[in-house]
């Protein structure tokens, strides 16, 4: 009886040794998701979750960290961890990855349509992995740009909620540039559309041609040289 009692923890023992240390996994998430996150700006904090003691899979020698397609160091995520050598397996950790720095807000209520001013913008604080991925923090990317629907006062700023400005508006007479090597011709024309920046527009010009060019801030188009 003894004998068997003594060969069935004999048989044991190896298994559970084998098993896969939870503490190196957790460092080896943590290690990478310090490296993915060096060039974020604000505050990060990282947080790892826990990872099953009780795994059933063979201790590791050589552990590497992953993101899963489509996942990125931001926010909730959960973060692929493989083992090399000697025996290969895959499992996965949560955890999650706060950024708290600067955004933008509205400070007042703003209407559509209507150009943002330096004052319609006041910066706060807080996580931003919490808010809209296109969230605004430099003001320069929001001053000029027009909501595309009315703002209540302490709205965060995400570039989806605004639209380029026009560069050029319909019945505007603009500076026509073509320019070649080593020459520039400049003309005048009408323009018969609205446009943002970089956006094709039909122009006539003073002896009735239509041509085509690219709108560009300061009421000008380019049109290639044909």
């Amino acid at each position: 009886m003894r004998a068997r009692l003594l060969l069935s923890l004999l048989l044991v023992l190896p298994t559970a040794h084998a098993r896969q240390d939870p503490l190196p996994v957790r460092q080896a998430v943590e290690r990478f998701l310090y490296i993915q996150t060096q060039s974020l700006a604000g505050e990060v904090r990282i947080q790892v979750g826990e990872f099953a003691p009780d795994n059933q899979l063979q201790a590791c020698d050589q552990l590497e960290a992953f993101l899963p397609p489509g996942a990125r160091a931001w926010g909730r995520s959960s973060i692929g961890v493989r083992c090399l050598s000697p025996s290969p397996w895959t499992a996965f950790v949560p955890a999650q990855i706060s950024v708290r720095g600067p955004y933008l807000v509205t400070a007042a209520p703003l209407p559509a349509g209507q150009a943002i001013a330096p004052a319609d913008l006041r910066q706060e604080i807080g996580d931003l992995t919490a808010l809209p991925a296109d969230i605004l923090g430099d003001p320069s990317r929001a001053v000029g740009h027009i909501p595309r629907q009315p703002l209540a006062a302490g709205k965060p700023l995400s570039a989806g909620l605004l639209r380029h400005p026009p560069a050029v508006l319909q019945g505007q007479m603009v500076r026509v540039l073509t320019r070649g090597a080593g020459f520039q011709v400049s003309t005048e024309g009408q323009a018969l559309a609205t446009a943002t920046d970089g956006q094709n527009i039909p122009v006539r010009l003073a002896s009735g041609q239509v041509i085509r060019g690219t709108a560009r801030y300061g009421g000008q188009v380019e049109v290639p040289m044909p």
